[in-house]
């Protein structure tokens, strides 16, 4: 009889028992060093919860809203670059999984199912759109559109990937989409075999957003000399502007660190930011998305929504960047984990594990009410500190 999954990391371990080495290295990996990839998930353990005591603990609710949407928690499935791969049609079933829970789900622009294929499969239920921006200006613009016809309800503007940072582990595994048959490849595959099946029984194997979409782009090796040459270093807050425009509806920035930078966002006339390192995949040393938090959410709270992602691994953990100033979350890695163990099923899983860790924790912590949870439920003594005084 298999074990009961009860936590995030009962799903890792069947994420990396039934997940090809790369693709599971591609999600549970840092750059350079990782000591931000580490940093992000042991700074939340560092914080302290306060527990109160003879609280009516009767008719809780996580319900809130982010960015004006309805929202069952305040968490939102974070953008994943190849998450067809960690599972087949893993986009769809990422998807279909947020809509049955009430949760946004957002779609990144490097997925392997297209925009076009989420949305029918949704049945044109709304969705959220990560674009990056390329250089390729017209691509850029058609993809806004797509978004557009697909009913998307935002878009997410990642500003923290002019320039890759290096990650060795995609390296050394010769990272692509679908998988080089490499005999490394094909050994580390055939123990993988419902892996293998899922992924023969799909025609989406590579990146359904580009591939037929940019001229002379109709394969993966025209795909890869494409996309090394597109990511943007010149990228702007003018270039912030003209998406804006162009877009029209709710605008979300991704990869806030600093606190000039979060000004500059709250100026954009954006409707949120998220406080994010990348999931510790660009700089290297740069301090957890947890650290950074409160200092950003202190000084431009009032002017912006808030939100943060990186190393959320626990409803535990949500309660803790709400208590910090966060308005919402996202959940990459564990979304990851849930995928690549089950597929839709364990994607649900994973969201409810949070959902009922973060529900429980609140009640532990003397609250019913999601919306009112605030920094007194944390022990002061383990607050981050404000990174300029730390």
């Amino acid at each position: 009889m298999p074990m009961p999954i009860t936590c995030i990391e009962d799903l890792r371990a069947l994420h990396q028992q039934r997940t090809p080495k790369m693709f599971y290295d591609y999600c549970c990996s840092g750059s350079w060093t990782e000591s931000t990839y580490r940093a992000n998930e042991s700074d939340f353990q560092a914080i302290k919860l306060r527990q109160r005591v003879a609280v009516n603990m009767e008719g809780r609710s996580t319900r809130t809203q982010m960015i004006g949407q309805d929202v069952a928690m305040p968490v939102a499935i974070a953008p994943t670059g190849l998450t067809g791969m960690q599972h087949a049609d893993g986009e769809m079933h990422g998807a279909m999984a947020a809509k049955k829970f009430g949760v946004p789900f957002t779609l990144s622009t490097m997925s392997i199912c297209s925009i076009e294929d989420v949305a029918r499969h949704t049945g044109g239920h709304p969705f959220w759109f990560q674009l990056y921006v390329m250089k390729d200006r017209a691509f850029i613009e058609a993809l806004i559109d797509r978004a557009k016809a697909a009913n998307c309800s935002a878009l997410l503007l990642t500003l923290d990937l002019q320039i890759l940072g290096q990650r060795h582990k995609d390296i050394k595994n010769g990272l692509s989409a679908p998988p080089k048959l490499t005999l490394p490849n094909i050994l580390n595959m055939m123990t993988k075999p419902r892996w293998c099946m899922n992924m023969l029984r799909t025609p989406r194997r590579d990146f359904g957003n580009i591939v037929g979409h940019v001229k002379g782009v109709e394969n993966m090796a025209s795909l890869g000399e494409w996309t090394a040459k597109q990511f943007d270093p010149a990228l702007n807050w003018g270039d912030v502007e003209w998406i804006k425009k162009r877009w029209g509806g709710k605008l979300i920035l991704k990869g806030i660190q600093d606190v000039e930078d979060a000004r500059l966002a709250a100026d954009s006339g954006a409707d949120a930011l998220i406080v994010s390192n990348h999931g510790g995949r660009q700089l290297d040393g740069a301090p957890s998305s947890i650290h950074a938090l409160g200092e950003i959410a202190a000084d431009v709270g009032s002017k912006i929504e808030i939100h943060m992602d990186g190393g959320i691994r626990s409803g535990q953990d949500v309660l803790k960047a709400l208590a910090l100033g966060a308005k919402g979350t996202y959940i990459g890695r564990a979304f990851l984990h849930g995928l690549g163990a089950m597929g839709e099923e364990g994607v649900s899983k994973a969201l409810e594990i949070i959902h009922k860790e973060l529900d429980l924790t609140m009640a532990f912590c003397g609250h019913t009410d999601v919306k009112r949870v605030g920094r007194e439920i944390l022990v002061p003594s383990t607050v981050p500190k404000p990174l300029m005084q730390a």
